[in-house]
């Protein structure tokens, strides 16, 4: 235990202060990455769509609005637009017959697979320019830091992680 009262009232205002400058670092890196590769035809709201579906092929409009906390009017003209670029297809649900899934087509996994591979690339990179002991505090820091947001289940497990990398 903490004998001095003043150090233990500090600890929270010094972490709360580090989260915000990491918050403020991972936006800038965030807008640079998309600098770095473009996303282009899609947008950013679009390209959350292809991931949700990467993910979770097969889901339906209503559950793939409250993964993107959006309207099912937005939701449904999001997916109309990547319909028509040919990355998503809607079929007929095997459960039931109101409902329609959401499924990625060759087109939009082959988009999604050399997106990611672009972006790799460019994370690559800059991590090779890093030393061997700033990438090792880098992997245990990103550890750490997902350890600690699946602890505290702030957010959705997700079927990977940062020592499996497959995200973009």
């Amino acid at each position: 235990m903490d004998a001095n009262p003043a150090s233990s009232q500090r600890r929270p205002l010094e972490t709360a202060h580090a989260a915000r400058e990491l918050i403020e670092l991972l936006e800038v890196l965030w807008e640079r990455g998309k600098d770095m590769v473009s996303s282009t035809p899609v947008s950013a709201s679009q390209l959350r769509v292809l991931y949700c579906l990467d993910r979770d092929e097969g889901i339906n409009l209503r559950t793939l609005g409250k993964v993107l906390g959006s309207a099912p009017p937005s939701v449904s003209r999001l997916c109309d637009r990547l319909e028509a670029l040919g990355f998503v297809q809607r079929l007929p649900s095997p459960v039931s017959r109101r409902e329609l899934e959401l499924h990625l087509t060759t087109r939009g996994k082959a988009y999604l697979h050399d997106l990611r591979a672009q972006r790799q690339e460019a994370l690559l990179a800059v991590i090779d320019s890093m030393t061997p002991s700033a990438r090792n505090a880098l992997l245990k820091g990103l550890t750490s830091f997902q350890d600690a947001l699946n602890d505290a289940g702030a957010v959705p497990q997700r079927s990977s992680s940062v020592k499996g990398v497959r995200s973009a």
